[in-house]
């Protein structure tokens, strides 16, 4: 898939999602770029959900607000060599994973991000 078709397909994802699941995000944005996990063996982030937080949390900055990124050249990595690679199933999986843990910050709650944590486990490290 082309990054020209990826972004068209994720915005026409974003598109179907009621409104009130989007409520306080500033954006998706789709970016060129892999994102490889660097203490990690070939494993890549497919999107992130962006919160700086308050102006005191991890030096955020007020008005950066909360955003998604979706990283195209993580799921061309993870596509090479797999003709079965579901393109379109596995960005609608991605977005709607990052946008849970939009939801989820605005409840206050970090349900997701501690299964993430767990999953994560289990994924080869390097050295």
């Amino acid at each position: 898939m082309t990054y020209e078709a990826f972004r068209a397909a994720a915005a026409a994802m974003v598109d179907e999602i009621p409104e009130a699941f989007l409520k306080g995000l500033q954006g998706v944005h789709v970016l060129p770029e892999a994102r490889e996990e660097e203490d990690y063996e070939d494993v890549y982030r497919l999107g992130e959900y962006l919160d700086p937080g308050g102006e005191d949390f991890l030096g955020g900055q007020p008005g950066l607000g909360r955003h998604i990124a979706v990283y195209y050249g993580s799921f061309v990595a993870v596509a090479e060599g797999d003709p079965d690679f579901d393109w379109e199933g596995e960005l609608w999986e991605t977005i709607t994973h990052e946008l849970r843990h939009h939801v989820e910050s605005l409840a206050g709650e970090d349900l997701l991000v501690q299964d993430d944590v767990e999953r994560q486990k289990d994924f080869p490290r390097r050295g």
